[in-house]
C-alpha cells in the first residue's frame, strides 16, 4: 500500500508541509513544519504547526521523523516545537555544519554555538534509507540552492525542497551563501531522471495571477514545460539565467530570523538574564 500524503499550506510564508503516512502501521513523518513569525512584534505562533499535530493526533499517528530539506530562508521551524509535543527525530542533510559555519560567522554567534549539526537528532547521508513503520525514505543529496540540500523519495513520490518549483515558476535561487548554480543543474538533471510519472511534491509555490497554489507535479511535467530547466535546456544556458536573474532578487523577508533559528533544529537562541531570547541583525553582513 502506497503511503498517504496530506499537505498543509501555510499562505504567509507560501509553504507546504507534508505529513506522509503508513496507513498500514500508523506511523508517519512530517516534511519541513513551519513556525508562525510576526516580524513587525518579533512574536512567534504556533498555529500552523498546530494544525499538524491535530491532524496527527486525529488520525493517532506515531510521529517517527521530522525532515527539514534544508535550513530555510524564508520561515521558521517548528521541528522543535513538533518533537515536544509527539516525539520523532529531527534530520537534516550532514553537509548542514557547512551551512552552520557561514552563518555562525555572520551572526557572531560565538563558542556555544558548534556548527557540527549536533543540534539536530540525526544527520542524513546521500542515499541512506531511513523507515517510519513498514516504509522506507530514501534521502537525495540535491545541493545548489544551499549546500546541504536533501530531497526525500517516498514510494513513486520525490520531495524536492526548494531545488524545483511548479514548472511555471522554474527553480530555485542559488545566491545565498554557498549556493552554486552548476550544482543545482546537476541536482535538478538527478530529480528528473526518474520515471516520468514520478510525483514531485514541492517546499513552496509562488503562484502567477490566476493560479492557486498547488504542491504537486511530476517529472515529465517538469522536463516538458519547467521554465528554467525544461528537456534542452544546458548547463551554461541554466547557469547564466539563474545567475543574471539573481541578481534582480531581494533577500527573502524572514532570512534573518529564520536562519538563525532554523540552524538550531527549531530553537531560540538561549534566554538572556532577563530570561528572553533575542535574535541579532547583522548591519551590511549580506
Amino acid at each position: 500500500m502506497s503511503a498517504f500524503i496530506k499537505s498543509f499550506f501555510d499562505q504567509a510564508t507560501w509553504t507546504f508541509t507534508h505529513v506522509v503516512s503508513n496507513p498500514s502501521t500508523q506511523h508517519c513523518i512530517v516534511i519541513d513544519p513551519v513556525l508562525n513569525y510576526d516580524s513587525k512584534a518579533g512574536r512567534t505562533s504556533t498555529a500552523s504547526a498546530d494544525e499538524l499535530i491535530t491532524y496527527i493526533t486525529n488520525e493517532k499517528f506515531n510521529l517517527d521523523w521530522i525532515l527539514e530539506t534544508h535550513a530555510h530562508a524564508d520561515h521558521l521551524t517548528a521541528a522543535r516545537y513538533l518533537k515536544d509535543k509527539l516525539g520523532g527525530k529531527i534530520a537534516i542533510g550532514e553537509h548542514i555544519s557547512t551551512v552552520q559555519g557561514v552563518f555562525k560567522n555572520i551572526f557572531n554567534l560565538g563558542l556555544d554555538f558548534c556548527a557540527d549539526g549536533s543540534q539536530f537528532d540525526y544527520l542524513l547521508k546521500d542515499q541512506e534509507r531511513i523507515s517510519f513503520g513498514e516504509k522506507s525514505v530514501t534521502c537525495l543529496f540535491v545541493p545548489g540552492h544551499t549546500p546541504a540540500c536533501m530531497a526525500f523519495e517516498i514510494d513513486d513520490a520525490i520531495f524536492v525542497g526548494d531545488t524545483l518549483f511548479l514548472p511555471d515558476v522554474g527553480t530555485a535561487r542559488c545566491d545565498f551563501p554557498g549556493g552554486d548554480a552548476g550544482q543545482l543543474y546537476h541536482s535538478v538533471q538527478k530529480i528528473l531522471s526518474y520515471p516520468s510519472n514520478t510525483k514531485l511534491y514541492m517546499c513552496h509555490d509562488y503562484p502567477p495571477v490566476g493560479r492557486s497554489a498547488q504542491c504537486q507535479t511530476t517529472v515529465g511535467q517538469q522536463r516538458s514545460s519547467n521554465i528554467h530547466i525544461h528537456d534542452g535546456v544546458s548547463e551554461d544556458d541554466f547557469v547564466s539565467m539563474r545567475t543574471t536573474r539573481d541578481k534582480t532578487l531581494d533577500m527573502p523577508a524572514l532570512i534573518l530570523p529564520s536562519i538563525q533559528i532554523n540552524i538550531r533544529a527549531g530553537d531560540l537562541p538561549a534566554p538572556e538574564d532577563n530570561g528572553t531570547s533575542y535574535l541579532k541583525i547583522p548591519l551590511n553582513a549580506i
